[in-house]
């Protein structure tokens, strides 16, 4: 990639993933997949009901609940940047249980070429895509369920193309007495099978960790995630808050271990889970910081959303701050085909 895509991914990147972007391929695997994942501040790992989509993170929650479920997302991320997922399942026994189906892509717009002297040159633009199979299996005789998904990865970026194979690993343990969820995912652990210019470059491998529960006397199921277990720095200096000092240089930002821990964590709430109409509420703490303006309250961070159940048809939105400028709304449809009308 020698022309000015390689400026625009390298700032999407930049944008979208905070710190931790920019040193792999296929970022958009990072993105959140449905609408009531995102309201709930992204990557959760513990939902394991009727909610198709939620295996795109966690293959562990796969279930017979899902079964003949159709579920299609799609929203905007910034400008003409726009990105959709899709996902399936089917039960075909209670012995062999259910199979999974999903897929991603992301479309980055239509972009104006130069060469490296400025001459303009043709249009191009940069999409890639994801498709998923997975598969949960409960461990006899506990509420243990292990699962696993394999993805296959194309990414076309300008006159660049690259494919790619990764495996999704989770579990999720359900506590029935106290209607706790525990669950851990290792995600995008793959390779390259061919290289955009040569060089092989990793996945974005992530480990995820989380915990959720539905209060007994309250109509409410909160979440924690712990994101991007896998590297424990996440937090970097920023130049804009660097102190000035009387020899005219500066002292850099000194991030706190507190403050790198919370950056980690990833909070949501859902209000009546169980009912045709919920509500619902979540906070990224590392969104928040990275992308949060000096003396100036902006809200990053903050996501919102609601779920409306309606016969076969479950209708979801939700609205994601990232800055004053730049802003994300997400819609989901799922239809249950195993039911009639």
């Amino acid at each position: 990639m020698t022309k000015n895509a390689c400026l625009f991914f390298l700032l999407f990147q930049a944008v979208a993933f905070g710190q931790i972007g920019g040193r792999a391929v296929y970022q958009f695997l990072g993105l959140t997949t449905s609408a009531r994942q995102s309201a709930l501040g992204g990557k959760v790992i513990t939902i394991r009901d009727q909610d198709v989509n939620s295996a795109h993170f966690n293959p562990a929650v796969i279930n017979e609940e899902m079964d003949q479920r159709l579920a299609m997302n799609y929203g905007n991320l910034f400008g003409e940047v726009a990105y959709g997922t899709a996902a399936y399942a089917y039960t075909y026994d209670r012995h062999v249980q259910t199979f999974h189906a999903g897929m991603n892509y992301i479309n980055y717009g239509n972009f104006e070429g130069y060469d490296e002297n400025g001459v303009r040159t043709a249009d191009f633009t940069g999409s890639e895509a994801s498709l998923s199979f997975g598969y949960a299996y409960n461990v006899p005789f506990t509420e243990l369920y292990i699962g696993a998904n394999a993805k296959l990865i194309t990414s076309t970026l300008e006159s660049y193309n690259s494919i790619g194979g990764a495996v999704d690993i989770g579990a999720i343990y359900i506590d029935e007495d106290n209607d706790i969820n525990y669950a851990l995912v290792l995600r995008n652990m793959g390779t390259q099978f061919t290289t955009y210019a040569g060089e092989r470059e990793p996945l974005p491998f992530e480990i995820i960790a989380g915990i959720s529960q539905e209060l007994e006397n309250v109509p409410i199921r909160w979440h924690l995630t712990l994101e991007n277990l896998q590297q424990w720095q996440v937090a970097f200096s920023n130049p804009a808050r660097a102190e000035g000092n009387l020899d005219g240089g500066s002292t850099p930002e000194k991030v706190s271990f507190f403050n790198n821990a919370l950056r980690h964590v990833i909070l949501g709430a859902e209000l009546f889970p169980q009912k045709g109409f919920n509500i619902r509420l979540g906070y990224n703490f590392r969104r928040a910081e990275e992308l949060r303006l000096l003396e100036q309250r902006n809200f990053s961070g903050l996501s919102v959303g609601f779920g409306l159940r309606m016969g076969r048809l479950k209708i979801d939105y939700s609205y994601a701050r990232y800055t004053l400028a730049a802003n994300s709304s997400l819609f989901g449809l799922t239809i249950n085909l195993g039911e009639e009308f």
